[in-house]
Order: structure tokens, then sequence, then C-alpha cells
């Protein structure tokens, strides 16, 4: 049944008696023989997928612009018609500028490009602390006074307080634009988030971690976590891959040297083994153990395999203390209701999707394809999100700007990445790199391409030229 004023609440009960169909968010639910759900779109989960990524980046730069003349994702957090009063979600620009990233190399469009520089040159020019500041080189979260054209502050805290977990999230993608762009402003930036934070943890952070209020300080200390490691691996701690400028480069390397194994040892020792992992979201104003926290330490001892002895296993404890419920049937009861974390107080819009992409990227490095079939299910799940003119409202919820297109779009595309069937059939992608692409121009008969590092490892889905190659009898 479908309940009045809930589009998207659907509880079905044994075999589905003849009458109107079944809704999920914005549309009928389709199911296989199996009574296993499939995209709304299309039967086959790689065109469906591409689908609803491409609805999703369609949305973003048609949304309008705020009546100081800003564009909307540059003010709120969440798109109504009528325009919501709040302001810019914490981490709304990193997950942009990280699904971009991903995206640009997936359709080898210039405007998304040209999107992720607009959205960190808006940013750098309206929101940071000044180098004089006592947190210096950091940005604001959040616009105050919504309409100011300035970030001037946390949403709970008020004026002057930053949320510096959010700042090692927007030094890393900054290190990413300066490789796609050449452009010296954006290392400079990172170069600047990475000292400050670099300086803070310069006394070991505390280990009980449910003393910490929120990621969110102004003078009294900060969180680091697996954000500021990805910063500091890039601009000098371990493997050295953009050159510092304007100080002294070897001093710098010891710098966030000390850092990382700061920091690294503080999450090996308490959140890995505690899988107490700490609030994120800026509207919460109580203690909670988010899943995105976990899922992004996941996801950064998947990348770096090096990081812990035992790096499998322990992404396996992390993805298990965080599994929300199968989008599949269970016993006579046929569920597709909402997913929701395995303790209620670890939260995220899109449970499903983001445990997915990471379940299939586990499954890749511990060669274990036992859970594979039910990421593929709970892929296919979160497309019933997105409406057909690119909306995403994750059930019950928001159009929320953060969940539904900075962090949505590149669940996806790291699923195929990881999965190549995954990708439509008849398209040519570069999937995977382990480089940064600068450029991308997908032609009929070839794809030419840049990319950051002279040596590199690439995945590519050719299937338009196997598909003509199979046509030509070749």
């Amino acid at each position: 049944m479908v309940l009045p004023g809930l589009a998207a609440v659907v509880l079905l009960a044994g075999p589905q008696a003849a009458g109107p169909p079944l809704r999920l968010q914005y549309h009928d639910i389709r199911t296989d023989a199996a009574g296993m759900i499939l995209p709304w779109s299309h039967d086959d989960p790689a065109r469906a997928y591409d689908h609803v990524v491409r609805l999703v980046w369609g949305f973003w730069p048609r949304m309008e612009k705020c009546p100081n003349g800003v564009p909307y994702y540059l003010q709120h957090q969440v798109w109504k018609p009528e325009h919501d009063p709040r302001g810019l979600g914490g981490d709304q620009i990193p997950m942009a500028l990280s699904s971009w990233n991903l995206l640009h190399g997936y359709l080898g469009d210039p405007a998304v490009v040209a999107s992720m520089r607009l959205l960190a040159d808006y940013w750098l020019d309206h929101g940071m602390t000044g180098r004089e500041a006592r947190w210096p080189n950091l940005p604001f979260p959040y616009n105050t006074e919504v309409h100011s054209g300035r970030y001037d502050g946390d949403m709970i805290a008020g004026k002057g307080y930053l949320q510096p977990d959010k700042a090692g999230s927007f030094g890393d993608e900054l290190v990413v634009l300066h490789k796609i762009t050449g452009e010296p402003r954006y290392l400079a930036a990172a170069v600047g988030i990475a000292d400050t934070l670099a300086a803070t943890s310069s006394r070991a952070p505390p280990s009980d971690l449910p003393a910490l209020p929120r990621p969110r300080h102004d003078r009294r200390g900060v969180r680091l976590e697996e954000r500021a490691v990805r910063l500091h691996d890039e601009l000098g701690g371990g493997a050295a891959t953009v050159r510092r400028p304007g100080r002294d480069g070897e001093g710098a390397r010891v710098e966030y040297e000390r850092a990382r194994r700061l920091v690294g040892a503080w999450l090996r020792a308490y959140p890995v083994k505690s899988q107490r992992w700490g609030p994120f979201f800026e509207d919460i104003n109580i203690y909670s153990d988010t899943q995105i926290n976990a899922g992004t330490v996941a996801l950064y001892v998947l990348e770096n395999p090096g990081w812990m002895e035992d790096g499998v296993a322990t992404v396996r404890r992390i993805l298990d203390g965080v599994t929300p419920p199968s989008a599949t049937p269970s016993g006579r009861d046929t569920a597709f209701s909402p997913p929701t974390s395995r303790r209620p107080t670890r939260c995220r819009k899109q449970p499903h999707l983001a445990q997915a992409s990471l379940e299939l990227m586990w499954a890749e490095a511990a060669g274990d394809d036992s859970r594979r079939a039910e990421a593929i299910r709970n892929l296919s799940w979160a497309t019933y999100m997105v409406d057909t003119d690119g909306k995403n409202r994750y059930y019950r919820d928001d159009i929320w700007l953060t969940d539904g297109y900075g962090d949505y779009v590149r669940h996806y595309l790291r699923a195929m990445a990881t999965a190549p069937e995954l990708a439509p059939a008849d398209q040519n992608h570069l999937l995977r790199t382990s480089s940064v692409v600068r450029s991308i121009d997908y032609g009929k008969d070839a794809i030419a391409y840049e990319k950051w590092d002279a040596a590199s490892r690439e995945r590519l889905k050719l299937g338009a030229w196997e598909r003509a190659r199979s046509r030509a009898g070749r």
C-alpha cells in the first residue's frame, strides 16, 4: 500500500494484488521474475545507472540563480521550488568537486570542469579566513546570512566557527583541480589549508571520541580524520605527487608526514577499533556515529592497501558495522522500504548507494563476490530517488544538494569502475585511472586524453568500439 501523503513509502506483503502500481519515491516499482527490484528506467542496470547519472548532472547547471545573482547551489543546501531558507551544506562544494572530477573523465564534457572551477573560485573568493587569522586559510562552511554572498561561520554554532574536517576535503579537491587546470591558485590554497591542519595536529588528538562535541571548532581543536590524511599525502606526506610552492620542500614534507602519522595512528587506535565514527553533518546538533565517516575511511584503506596490515579485513568490519538492510524480499514479505543503518545514530541520505559502491570495491580487493548481487540491487534501489527531470530526493526527505548530487554521482561511477559490466555496453568510457584526467575527448573512433602523471594505470570500457567491430564481423 502507499500511505497517503508519503509517496515514497512502499510496503508490499505477499504477492502483489491487482490494482495501481506500487511506487517508490518518484516511480512505479519494477521487479524481475524473482521479485527482485529492477531500476525504474531500464531492465539493464548499466543503462539505468548511466541514465540517472546524466539526469542528476543535467539538473545541476539548470538550477536558478538567487536574488543576488549567485547560483542556487552555492548558497543553499536544499533545493525547493519555493527556495529553502537554509544556507550551504558543510561539505557541499568538496562533494561536488569529487563527483565532478570522476564525471569529467566519464563524459568528457568541458562544462563539468567549468562547474568545478566556478565552485572552487567562489568559495576561495568569498569564504576563506585571512592569513592573519588564528586559524588561517581555512574555508568557512556556511553563509549565516544566506544571500549575503559570503561564507562566515557554521550553521549551528554561528559566525566565526569552522568545520576543519570539511577544509581537509576542500584542500584535497583543490589539489585535483590544480592537476586538471594547472591553475596555481588552487595549489596555493591547498597548501594554506594543509599548513594550518598540520600545525593543529602537532599534539595528539583526544582518545575519547564521544567527548568531541562535533567536527566543528574555532580555536579549540580539530578532528582531521582521513580527509586531511589524503591532503597531506598529495602535498608531501608519503608519495609526494605535487611540488609544494613557496616554502622549503623538505621542511614541509617532514611537517606533513608528522601530521599523517599522528592522525593515522589515532584513526587505527580508536575509531577503527571501536567503530565509533563520530558526527559529520552540519545540521545535527547532537553526537552521532555517521556512516559517511566510516565509509571514507574504508575507501581510503581500499585505495591505499598498505595503510593497514589487515586492510581487507578491516574494511569488512567497517562495512558490516554500517550495513543497511537489503533492497530485496525477505521470506514471504517483499519490502522495498527505505534503508536505515544498523545503528540508528548512523545517518546518511543514500545509505544503499554508498554501501553498494564500497561493497563492490571490497569484492574486487578480497576476491569475494558473495555480496555482489545485493550491492547491484541496492544500486538499482537508489535510482528510484531520481525524477525524470533530475531532481534527487531521498525517501521522506528533501532534495539535498550534498547527498543527492555531490555524493550520489561518485558512487555510481566508482561502481562502474570496479565492475565495468555496470557501464553501458554500447558506450566508450574511461572508468578509472590512477592519475588525474586533465582533458578527454570521446571521438567516433578514438579516445584522446591527457593526464597528470606520465605513468599510470587506466580502466576503459570500449563498448561502442566493440559493438562496431562486432557488426563489421571482425
